[in-house]
Formats: C-alpha cells, structure tokens, sequence
C-alpha cells in the first residue's frame, strides 16, 4: 500500500511538468499569432491586426492559467505533499485555483466584448455570460472562504503547520 501511494506524487509532478509544457507551447503558439498579426508587409486590415493582438492576449491568459495550475500542482501535492483533509490547506488549493479561474475568465470576458463589439455584436450577450459566470465564481469563492473560516479556528494546529510548510517551500 505504501508503494501505492508513492505513485501520487509521481503522477502529480508529470501533470504539474504537463501543464508546464502546454503553457510553453501556448505562448509559442501566442507569439506565432501576434507576429503573423502585426507583419507590415502582408495587407492585414487594422481590425485583423486588433484581432490578433486579441487572439494574442486569450492565449497568453491561458498559458498564465497553465502555468499557475502547473505551480499550484507542484507546490501542494509534490513538494508539501498535502493530503486535502485540513481546511487550511484546501482553502488555500481551492483559492489558488479560483484566483486563476476568476482572472482568466475576465480577461477572456475582455476579449470577447473587444471582439464582439467589432466582429459580431449580436454575440455581446456570450460575452456578458462569460464576464458573469466570473463574477459568480469570485462570489461563491468568498462565500466558501466565509464559511471555511469557523471550520479552520477548530483546528489551529493546521494553520501552524501550514505555515511551517510554506516556510519549507519557501
């Protein structure tokens, strides 16, 4: 059983490594976008120009969101080895999760009512879907962590030991 669970953080650290490695590929992928975007010599119209710097923008978001899940991966589940059974360690998880989520789907909201407002304005409401569906999640993310508080001063020692870990991180 013990050899067992040392497959965890294995296949944790490959999947931290894997997001790594999209997120690389993403801003390869963004930098290819923006370049064929803004070249001079070829006949891009302003508005393909804006376009790609947009298509440029929602890519990089998304490697942003790789490579943070990447981090948080690596951080919680390889180095501290945390078993998600104490409230501090899954509110804190759960909150490095969220501030990715959250931030992402509000630039990509950003993006798309840039896009929209040229391109398509009849899609403007696909758009204001996603910018709430943001606002949703940072709402319930704060009712969580309200919530999760009375449950984390049951057990101060997990906090300590929470805090001697990120000092060990760190």
């Amino acid at each position: 059983m013990k050899l067992f669970s040392k497959i965890f953080p294995l296949g944790h650290f490959i999947i931290s490594f894997m997001f790594v490695v999209c997120a690389l590929a993403l801003i390869i992928l963004a930098i290819l976008q923006l370049w064929h975007g803004l070249r001079f010599s070829g006949d891009n119209t302003p508005v393909q120009r804006l376009n790609a710097v947009l298509e440029t923008i929602a890519l990089l978001t998304v490697a942003v969101a790789a490579l943070e899940l990447g981090q948080t991966i690596l951080e919680e589940q390889v180095q501290r080895e945390a078993h998600m059974s104490a409230p501090t360690r899954v509110r804190r998880f759960l909150s490095r999760f969220m501030i990715v989520l959250v931030v992402s789907l509000t630039i990509e909201s950003l993006v798309l009512v840039f896009r929209f407002s040229h391109d398509a304005p009849e899609q403007l409401p696909y758009a204001a879907t996603v910018g709430l569906t943001a606002a949703a999640l940072l709402a319930a993310w704060a009712i969580f962590i309200r919530l999760n508080r009375s449950a984390e001063e049951l057990e101060p020692e997990a906090m300590a030991e929470a805090k001697r870990e990120d000092d060990k991180v760190e």
